[in-house]
């Protein structure tokens, strides 16, 4: 073979996209068919962890996301409906195609992150459930948590859970990425299990370099979602982007500019796990080619982004990419970087969807 036809191969087969996979998998998180059901959560804000037997049971990645459900002719009717890493406050509307509501029970929180109904289906038609707060689209300012970088930290996050439980103004987690150490599923089935045991607010994440390492984050995907995804609370934009293996693949990057171009005129926040530019440039902490590093950061400065919060570098570093209020915030208490005196940290962010970002507070937890 000669060497166009070796380059044309190594194209073909995506050895030059790491993440491609990934990405192509994301596509797919939402969706699922069984018992004569056929369920897709609309941008792919919620993964599916079972349905059968009459449950459905989701996992949110969104303060706001909602279900389709289409019920085939001889699909059962009664079906419990629930939905893990829910807003506090979370309430159901279910509709019919008509606009008519469904009969609807809520049942009693087992925590304040999990919500259960009681969901009257009915066969022969598609239905939508739209899990949400109340004020989801209300355009008051509110404050939100940014952290990163939990890894073999798992068995003592509680920690930073109880620290975020103390200000009770803190709507959500947003996290840039490494939540456990290997990315098994057992490791995010106890990130899971803690979150819902300890916090009284969901956390909405990508995934980091660490989730890649066992079976490129198949069982990220499977168990929590999307590695990229877009979600809107009260008129402020939050964009999630897979940076996982230190590139943006093409089909993310189609999809943020997607999300970049909705956002022009409203306030966006951007997270992804490795920062595309290390502002400590002798770590190679960033991309791994400065070129696509230095042309996805101008162009989130020309779409007006007004924020951008990373992981992957075990400290705190505020600093301005193209112009962009940039932090780093890798404090979930994998091991720290040495010498900085930082320690387990995570953001308190302030955000005035008419005003702008407002502050970014460091809050510590040692």
């Amino acid at each position: 073979m000669g060497a166009l036809g070796l380059t044309a191969a190594l194209l073909s087969t995506g050895c030059v996209r790491p993440s491609e996979d990934r990405a192509v998998r994301d596509t797919r998180v939402g969706q699922a068919q069984a018992d004569a059901l056929t369920v897709e959560v609309e941008g792919g804000l919620a993964s599916v962890r079972t349905l059968s037997s009459g449950t459905l049971e989701l996992w949110g990645q969104a303060p706001v996301f909602t279900t389709r459900v289409t019920a085939g002719a001889d699909a059962r009717t009664d079906w419990l409906f629930t939905v893990h890493n829910a807003m506090p406050d979370a309430v159901l509307d279910a509709v019919d195609e008509a606009g008519t509501p469904l009969t609807v029970q809520a049942l009693p929180d087992a925590h304040p992150t999990m919500k259960a109904w009681r969901v009257a289906l009915r066969p022969g038609t598609t239905m939508r459930l739209t899990v949400a707060p109340p004020d989801w689209d209300t355009r008051e300012p509110f404050r939100f948590a940014a952290l990163a970088d939990v890894q073999e930290a798992l068995p003592k996050v509680g920690d930073i859970y109880a620290r975020v439980n103390q200000d009770p103004s803190l709507r959500f987690i947003f996290f840039a990425g490494d939540l456990t150490e290997y990315g098994t599923r057992e490791q995010l089935e106890e990130f899971q299990q803690r979150l819902e045991a300890d916090s009284r607010i969901p956390l909405f994440a990508t995934l980091g370099n660490h989730e890649t390492f066992s079976d490129d984050a198949r069982e990220y995907q499977r168990l929590v979602g999307r590695g990229s995804q877009h979600f809107i609370f009260r008129g402020v934009h939050f964009s999630l982007v897979d940076s996982g293996s230190s590139t943006v693949d093409p089909l993310v990057e189609e999809a943020l500019d997607g999300w970049l171009e909705e956002a022009r005129d409203a306030v966006h926040v951007v997270a992804m796990h490795i920062p595309p530019l290390d502002p400590i440039g002798v770590r190679g902490g960033g991309f791994a080619v400065r070129n696509e590093a230095a042309g996805l950061v101008g162009k989130m400065a020309r779409a007006g982004v007004d924020l951008t919060l990373y992981g992957h570098i075990h400290s705190y570093y505020s600093f301005s990419n193209a112009g962009i209020p940039a932090f780093i915030s890798g404090g979930g208490g994998a091991i720290p970087e040495r010498f900085d005196g930082v320690g387990r940290h995570f953001l308190a962010v302030d955000v005035d969807p008419s005003a702008g970002v407002r502050d970014v507070g460091l809050v510590r937890v040692d």
